[in-house]
């Protein structure tokens, strides 16, 4: 079973900058995907952004050019670096990862963007 441990996340005021991390713990693969994503009330969750172990990154068009995901291999771990936050982004972020024999999702962290 792959554990995920996150940190980060809190309120902020529209403009400003967070920063999430996430840790995987428990898997030995080389293979896989770590990404974030997002569930406002009401909504579906959605992709924000997702970095695969050979660097490939994804990300949602509402947060591109404002949110930056990066990650170190040898500690299983990724950074979400949002800028720019607006009222929309507010929502509770899952850290998640995927491997061939792995889908574990972390439990969640709140953003609020609001003046």
């Amino acid at each position: 079973q792959v554990q995920l441990v996150g940190s980060g996340g809190g309120s902020v005021q529209p403009g400003g900058s967070l920063r999430l991390s996430c840790a995987a713990s428990g898997s030995s693969s080389s293979i896989y995907v770590m990404g974030w994503y997002r569930q406002a009330p009401g909504k579906q969750r959605e992709l924000v952004a997702a970095i695969s172990s050979n660097g490939n990154t994804n990300y949602a068009d509402s947060v591109k050019g404002r949110f930056t995901i990066s990650r170190d291999n040898a500690k299983n771990t990724v950074w979400l670096e949002m800028s720019s936050l607006k009222p929309e982004d507010t929502a509770v972020y899952y850290c998640n990862y995927v491997s061939p024999t792995h889908n574990s999702w972390g439990q969640g962290t709140q953003v609020t963007v609001s003046s």
